[in-house]
């Protein structure tokens, strides 16, 4: 019914100001109106992808003790299970992207971002008090990248591209590559320390070497 009189009003409006004189300030009002319903109806009418949650895996007692273990609260140890949940995930679609996509095949090659995104994730799961660490990783750069890529895969699979589109995509193939160096860097940062303390031990040996004749090389 509300349909119906809307169109109504405005033709009436239209009958008066068409009287009064003022029919160029009708016109201008009618392109508003229609303007603001083109945008209700197109709001109205899009639709919205729901997003799958994913359950928590069951927490085995074996797994509760070694987290309390490291001292981890209760709530610590919510938080890191859930964020490890949903970064899981977010791995998973990463590597079908990039499985999907040549383009993306070759940055990753280029960068070995998949493989330093694993490596940085088993890494978390073995010390969960360190996730403060990755707290660039886990809620910039990996959310940023994959939503990256979702897109890419999505626009480079339409059929007609046009010249821009063309232009958008090589665009961000360049961010996308920026975002796999970060991610590069976010697991060499991680494990910086477990490499000082290689080059430590390694520099303890170099010198136990030098100083037995029996060890040292010739």
């Amino acid at each position: 019914m509300r349909s119906k009189i809307f169109p109504i009003i405005i033709a009436a409006i239209g009958i008066l100001s068409f009287f009064e004189g003022d029919f160029g300030d009708y016109i201008v009002f009618l392109m508003l109106v229609v303007g603001f319903w083109l945008i209700y109806r197109g709001f109205k009418g899009r639709k919205v992808r729901p997003q799958k949650k994913e359950e928590l895996p069951f927490l085995t007692k074996e797994k509760e003790d070694y987290y309390k273990k490291l001292g981890m609260s209760e709530r610590e140890i919510e938080l890191f299970r859930e964020t490890m949940n949903i970064s899981k995930q977010q791995v998973l679609s990463l590597q079908q992207n990039i499985q999907k996509n040549a383009k993306l095949k070759a940055i990753d090659l280029r960068h070995d971002m998949l493989k330093a995104t694993k490596a940085l994730f088993k890494e978390l799961v073995k010390e969960p008090t360190r996730l403060p660490e990755a707290s660039q990783f886990l809620y910039t750069h990996l959310p940023n990248i994959v939503d990256l890529t979702d897109n890419y895969v999505e626009i480079n699979g339409h059929e007609v591209k046009s010249k821009e589109v063309y232009g958008k995509l090589e665009e961000s193939a360049q961010i996308i590559d920026q975002m796999a160096d970060l991610i590069v860097k976010d697991y060499q940062q991680f494990v910086s320390e477990d490499l000082d303390d290689m080059d430590v031990e390694i520099s303890i040996a170099k010198k136990n070497l030098d100083h037995d004749p029996d060890l040292s090389t010739k």
